[in-house]
């Protein structure tokens, strides 16, 4: 747990941190896209030794965690392992657009998918469903262990080779 202060279930951090190394065993680079202050930043580097930084233009980061205070943009994600959008805002389709060249791990809050129809959680993840899978990318869905109606995270693999 930790002495800062943030909005919703603070264990998400922890939780998904936990989540990225075990299923993501092989990623040591890592976009914390929309990150905030940083703590999941924080927690894959200190806590799980790997190389991570928030791609925030905010720039907010907490002292000590690396980050580039820019949009996030899908021509980004060649240089990670794995692109994590924890509630990524505005960056939605980006980290998703990601997905075409790296494994993408989106738990999407907001519906800044599509500007022209109302998504709830349900219709906002069937959407980015379809979207990956008419790439030929794959998708898993999964419910992470977090308190809250925003713990429904989509984990995307680009579409295979040939």
């Amino acid at each position: 747990m930790t002495r800062h202060r943030f909005h919703g279930d603070e264990t998400r951090f922890d939780v998904l941190a936990e989540f990225v190394t075990a299923r993501f065993p092989q990623a040591r680079y890592v976009a914390d896209v929309a990150g905030g202050q940083g703590m999941l930043t924080r927690l894959l580097r200190k806590r799980f030794g790997l190389e991570a930084e928030v791609v925030d233009p905010r720039g907010w980061t907490l002292k000590g965690v690396p980050a580039r205070a820019e949009p996030y943009l899908a021509t980004l994600a060649d240089y990670y392992d794995l692109i994590v959008g924890l509630h990524p805002d505005e960056a939605l389709r980006e980290v998703v657009d990601s997905a075409r060249v790296r494994p993408v791990l989106v738990v999407p809050c907001c519906n800044f998918w599509d500007r022209d129809r109302k998504l709830g959680r349900d219709e906002l993840l069937a959407a980015i469903t379809a979207h990956q899978r008419g790439l030929g990318g794959q998708v898993e869905h999964v419910e992470l262990g977090f308190r809250g109606p925003k713990n429904h995270a989509l984990i995307l693999l680009p579409p295979s080779p040939g």
